[in-house]
């Protein structure tokens, strides 16, 4: 079995990875901003880890021991239009889902790489091959993040690492419930935000999430994107399938 560090544990997709992961045997190393949120997990370790402090990631890792696998999952969203949201809103989306998943990735890689062999798993999401209006900063934040799993797929498959992208849809987590959500009175983007909830589409649940991301680390030679859920296949494919000359919607908008 492995020995998994979690980045964003204490509650939604992070919380059911660690219990998937633990209830199939591996060795968990669940980590977030305050352990105490991860007192009743079924885990070998709780530790602190703020994926935007440097110093805070890098005693988590001393403090974790070999690791394995890192499972990149700390994250945020926000609702706004892009053209009022604040652009420090834009830089905290990317100081935690962009930049913190790969001050995290280039904590381990160092013993990873000396080893020759590891596995990194980012949590991404639909967004980050395809927009949603109102969630363009956390989807450019998915973008950018699998830019960055793709292109240490390539620089690190030479010293046995291997890097997947799962990706699911809208989840059933209280994350979408607790986004900053920037609206002015009689904001003239407020139908689109009305037609966000038929947007995302069908929703799945974490520990469904958890299963593919589990089922993903088992795999030998894992896919580096994993659709995580039919309906992600879906969306996805749509994707694929649309010209590029256009810019594309998940569904028809009144608008």
């Amino acid at each position: 079995m492995s020995s998994v560090l979690i980045t964003g544990a204490s509650k939604g997709i992070g919380r059911a990875i660690a219990v998937e992961l633990a209830n199939r045997g591996h060795r968990v190393i669940a980590t977030a901003r305050r352990p105490e949120t991860l007192a009743d997990l079924p885990v070998d370790q709780r530790l602190r880890l703020d994926v935007t402090d440097q110093d805070s990631v890098d005693q988590a890792i001393v403090d974790a021991g070999e690791i394995d696998v890192l499972v990149s999952n700390a994250g945020a969203t926000v609702r706004a239009p892009l053209e009022s949201v604040p652009l420090a809103e834009v830089e905290r989306l990317y100081q935690l889902n962009t930049l913190g998943a790969l001050r995290v990735a280039q904590g381990v890689l160092p013993a990873m790489r000396e080893r020759g062999s590891g596995r990194l798993l980012f949590v991404s999401s639909t967004q980050g091959r395809l927009v949603l209006p109102i969630i363009g900063p956390y989807g450019a934040s998915k973008w950018a993040l699998e830019a960055i799993a793709e292109t240490l797929a390539i620089e690190t498959r030479h010293f046995g690492i291997k890097v997947s992208i799962v990706q699911p849809g809208a989840v059933s987590t209280n994350g979408a419930e607790q986004a900053k959500v920037f609206f002015t009175e009689d904001d003239p983007y407020a139908p689109l935000y009305q037609q966000l909830r038929a947007l995302r589409g069908e929703v799945i649940t974490a520990e469904e999430v958890a299963a593919v991301v589990a089922d993903t680390i088992e795999q030998p030679d894992p896919p580096l994107r994993v659709p995580a859920g039919a309906p992600a296949e879906r969306a996805l494919m749509a994707r694929k399938e649309a010209p590029e000359s256009e810019p594309f919607v998940l569904a028809e908008l009144d608008w």
